[in-house]
């Protein structure tokens, strides 16, 4: 009787503690969450501000610059090549070996240029002997027709003062001696000048085959690189014939910007480009001309738009920039892809 007495009030005095607890819960205001309190709110807007800021200091500085990744690293490649023919003797260079101006690549067999220049030296010879001679036969003639005027003219002199001293048949044979005289020394100065003809084509013709046999030793037109070399010894080549291309030390970018980055693009502007091969360094330059036309106009097949449906496309401009200052150690050539950036405010 005692036990089941003292079950109800302890079931009885659990129950009264729960509902004291629950009132005093219910009478504290609940707790805020973090995103809730003010001071994340005033972070969230100091975030917002600097995102803000920062945006706008990144705009007005991208606006300074105009770039594109459609460029690369361009020059005039020249094409070495024989103006003669003939069998290659002598190759005095090697693959991407550095050349100047004037040195000598390649050598052909100089004998059938040698033969040539020796033939028509011995023709020019014979033509200045032949001139010689034209020149003391127009001598002689000319002695001879100074002789003949005097005849005549003395004769006619004494047909003046006396007709009785001299018979008419005299001074018909001295004017017929006078005029065959005058022939003659027309005839000398037509051999001389015949001569003074022969030996300036001669002339010409052993000057041609002087330049003949120079091209025998094929010579280095520019400062640069030797590259594709194809020519090996023993070939025989033609004029015309590629042997070798030269890389010129003269380089510079080939830059295809859009047509809507160009209105602030002027020649002297100055250009930070990026090269692989030159790693963290930037390549410095500055912008040389701006082509006229853009690139699509120059194809084989350029398109013409006066006809059928057009939709409007932004085309690139080809832009030049020349480099002013390359890292020595960076190895540029052309085709090499890079990306220049053009600060154009």
């Amino acid at each position: 009787m005692s036990q089941s007495g003292k079950a109800p009030d302890a079931l009885d005095r659990w129950r009264d503690e729960s509902v004291t607890e629950g009132d005093e819960q219910g009478d504290q205001p609940p707790k805020r969450r973090f995103y809730q309190t003010i001071w994340f709110k005033l972070a969230l807007l100091v975030i917002v501000i600097l995102l803000c800021v920062a945006a706008l200091i990144w705009w007005l500085n991208a606006r300074q610059f105009e770039d594109t990744d459609d460029a690369f690293i361009d020059t005039h490649i020249l094409h070495v090549a024989p103006q003669i023919a003939g069998q290659v003797i002598a190759i005095h260079v090697t693959d991407n070996q550095l050349v100047h101006k004037g040195d000598v690549l390649a050598e052909l067999n100089p004998q059938d240029a040698q033969a040539r220049l020796d033939q028509v030296q011995a023709q020019g010879a014979q033509a200045e002997t032949q001139y010689q001679q034209a020149l003391a036969s127009q001598t002689g003639v000319l002695a001879q027709a100074r002789n003949a005027a005097d005849d005549l003219a003395r004769y006619h002199a004494l047909q003046q003062t006396n007709p009785q001293a001299v018979a008419q048949q005299q001074v018909d044979q001295a004017v017929a001696t006078d005029r065959n005289a005058r022939a003659q020394v027309a005839g000398a100065q037509a051999q001389v000048e015949g001569a003074r003809a022969q030996i300036k084509t001669l002339q010409a013709q052993i000057a041609a085959a002087e330049i003949n046999l120079s091209y025998a030793k094929i010579t280095a037109p520019e400062d640069g690189h030797v590259t594709q070399r194809s020519v090996a010894l023993g070939n025989y080549v033609t004029p015309g014939q590629d042997l070798m291309t030269i890389v010129p030390l003269q380089l510079w970018v080939t830059a295809n910007f859009k047509e809507t980055q160009l209105d602030l693009m002027r020649p002297g502007q100055p250009v930070t480009v990026a090269v692989d091969a030159c790693g963290d360094s930037d390549v410095r330059g500055h912008v040389d001309s701006i082509q006229r036309g853009a690139g699509q106009a120059f194809g084989i097949l350029p398109p013409q738009n006066a006809t059928g449906n057009y939709v409007k496309v932004v085309q690139r401009v080809p832009v030049k920039i020349m480099l002013d200052r390359v890292p020595p150690y960076c190895t540029l050539g052309p085709g090499m892809s890079v990306e220049p950036t053009v600060k154009v405010r």
